[in-house]
């Protein structure tokens, strides 16, 4: 569970590199991000500490994730910020740190998922830092490493299971604009981020 295998490419799926920016203002114990750094799952990262374009998931992001970012995940990777996300909505610059935005980290956001984690079970678009990763691995055409980074967490294999047909239906669609119709038809309405 902790070697760090996991983080080699799977046979047949692309090579994603997985980056973690670590704000420390979350609770500890219940840190998925923090266990997914000592498993060697994925990377510390610090904003503006390359010169490689990456995604970075920003719950405020304008554009949703799409296939139309699957080249950007390959070859730079994908980025999550680990704290309270009930902070970040009230600090946003806690993607970038202290400093100003960097180009570099191309934002968006995950189209409407439930989560699975015993703290936020069933609620929607409250996925903890796990879940975000396992998230964006499917949807840019990498599920057996989605399904591979929940393993040895609670309710990790249900995340998949929970949201199988969003998950299809967003990978499915080829554009931003075409995941947000997705989202309308799944969850019914007009749908903000």
């Amino acid at each position: 569970m902790g070697s760090s295998e996991s983080t080699r490419p799977i046979p047949g799926e692309p090579a994603i590199w997985l980056g973690l920016i670590v704000r420390g203002d979350d609770r500890a114990k219940a840190c998925t991000g923090r266990r997914l750094l000592d498993w060697r799952k994925v990377h510390r990262y610090t904003p503006g500490s390359d010169r490689v374009r990456r995604l970075l998931l920003d719950p405020h992001a304008p554009e949703t994730l799409s296939r139309q970012d699957d080249a950007v995940a390959r070859t730079g990777g994908v980025v999550v910020v680990d704290c309270s996300w009930n902070r970040l909505a009230r600090r946003p610059a806690a993607l970038d740190g202290d400093g100003p935005p960097t180009p570099r980290l191309l934002r968006r956001r995950l189209p409407l998922l439930l989560a699975a984690n015993p703290q936020h079970f069933g609620r929607l678009a409250e996925l903890n830092t796990v879940e975000a990763f396992a998230a964006a691995l499917f949807l840019i055409g990498a599920p057996d490493r989605a399904s591979g980074i929940l393993d040895g967490f609670r309710g990790g294999t249900t995340f998949l299971t929970l949201n199988r047909e969003r998950l299809e239906a967003y990978r499915a669609a080829a554009t931003p604009a075409e995941v947000r119709a997705a989202e309308q038809r799944l969850f019914g309405g007009p749908v903000t981020p």
